[in-house]
């Protein structure tokens, strides 16, 4: 993997998961735990959105908008378990 591909992830994972934590309100796991949250979100919104038939825009608005739905979910899952 390419230092510009490592680069591109951390920004979209930390945009990611700063949105999904906007978006699902509560509190933030950090700037380091915002791009784990989103990296992880864009894994699990690459994988699940296409399988139920979701389809986004494509390019970096398409990866970003991917993510916070990804990490929105994993969000929800992490704060059901929490509790």
């Amino acid at each position: 993997m390419a230092i510009e591909s490592l680069i591109i992830w951390l920004v979209i994972g930390a945009i990611a998961g700063w949105l999904a934590g906007q978006i699902m309100k509560g509190g933030g796991f950090g700037l380091v735990g915002d791009i784990v949250i989103g990296i992880v979100g864009a894994i699990v919104g690459g994988w699940l959105l296409p399988r139920i038939g979701v389809f986004v825009l494509g390019g970096m608005l398409g990866e970003i908008l991917n993510a916070v739905i990804g990490a929105c979910l994993v969000l929800f899952i992490l704060r059901l378990l929490k509790r």
